[in-house]
């Protein structure tokens, strides 16, 4: 979602473009929802076989999935689980020649990313702000959740945004209830303007992660008090053309409009009614934070969540079997970060 009025900004003459072809006079949500009915068209277009196999064929298709990644090894190996292998299949429409290559191309990545080796104490610092952070509650399902402050975004770097984004990730599925697979988001769009708009580059690249390195990690993502004019662009993403449009740009926006994602995303706002029982559904209002609606207080602090991500640090080598010289390093990072102690003299 963050990426549309950036993507209104950067094709103005695309825009012209479709207005000449489709509409003369045509406001800017009319051109908006043109450049989001491309990518609508499109999906559409892409068949959706997932429909067609029961729960038996979908098992056999596992089985005919691990059979042709042939032999694993290590981390290739402990990654790709049965619940793994489903959520890839799930990605590509139980498609299993698809499904291998895009299981196949995370392998690779994974293997140079290395994102289970990241650790608190190399991110640490694009999480002052707090603008993406793991809450200290369940979902009603037993779904971790992550809280995203937009507004809250200050950093420019790509590579440090999509490895903090990572990291949480990674830390967000470590902490998954026994028995689930998916996320619940809640993006806070309080305090959110154009002035903090994340760069281009980087929405792309954690949106290209996003979508083909954890496929079918979301199940809810709720927008909260976001702009109006979001809501309204999405209720009308069902608008077709007949000459399509693409721009590079709107290629990252595929995430939010794959038909199965599209239905996850939910919009909810403070004082009504509507979004408060939507909220409750899927959230304990003991456990929800007040800005969320809820009754619980839950303020960022980033020493507070340093600690705890330290802890889920070693959590995560144990599990991945690495080696534990980062705790050393964590525990240096921590000391840096606590007030000095008070020098006590006799009297």
């Amino acid at each position: 979602m963050l990426i549309l009025l950036q993507d209104l900004r950067e094709n103005i003459d695309v825009m012209a473009f479709v207005s000449s072809k489709c509409i003369r006079r045509i406001d800017i949500l009319t051109q908006v929802k043109t450049l989001f009915a491309v990518n609508m068209y499109l999906i559409r277009r892409q068949p959706h076989a997932q429909q067609e196999n029961g729960p038996s064929e979908r098992e056999a298709k596992v089985c005919e999935l691990r059979a042709a990644l042939g032999p694993l090894s290590g981390r290739s190996l402990q990654y790709c689980t049965d619940s793994c292998l489903r959520r890839y299949l799930e990605a590509r429409n139980w498609n299993v020649d698809k499904a291998k290559k895009m299981l196949e191309e995370t392998i690779k990545w994974r293997a140079t990313f290395k994102p289970e080796e990241i650790r608190w104490h190399e991110v640490a610092h694009e999480g002052v702000t707090g603008k993406i952070s793991r809450a200290n509650f369940h979902d009603r399902s037993g779904r971790t959740v992550l809280i995203m402050r937009p507004g809250m975004q200050t950093t420019k770097c790509t590579e440090d945004n999509v490895r903090y984004m990572v990291y949480l990730l990674e830390n967000g599925i470590l902490n998954l209830a026994d028995g689930q697979e998916q996320m619940s988001w809640l993006i806070d769009f309080t305090g959110w303007s154009l002035s903090t708009n994340i760069p281009i580059k980087t929405t792309r690249d954690c949106i290209n992660v996003l979508q083909n390195h954890y496929p079918q990690r979301l199940a809810i993502a709720f927008l909260y008090n976001p702009p109006r004019i979001f809501e309204a662009f999405w209720k009308h993403l069902d608008m077709c053309i007949a000459e399509p449009v693409i721009t590079p740009s709107l290629q990252a926006v595929r995430y939010f409009l794959d038909p199965i994602t599209f239905k996850k995303v939910k919009f909810a706002y403070p004082k009504k009614k509507e979004s408060s029982e939507l909220m409750q559904s899927y959230f304990d209002i003991e456990n929800l934070p007040s800005e969320f609606g809820g009754k619980a207080s839950l303020e960022y602090d980033h020493e507070e969540f340093s600690r705890w991500m330290v802890e889920d640090d070693e959590r995560t080598a144990k599990f991945w079997g690495s080696d534990e010289k980062s705790r050393h390093v964590a525990d240096d990072h921590l000391a840096q970060m606590a007030p000095a102690p008070l020098a006590i003299t006799a009297s």
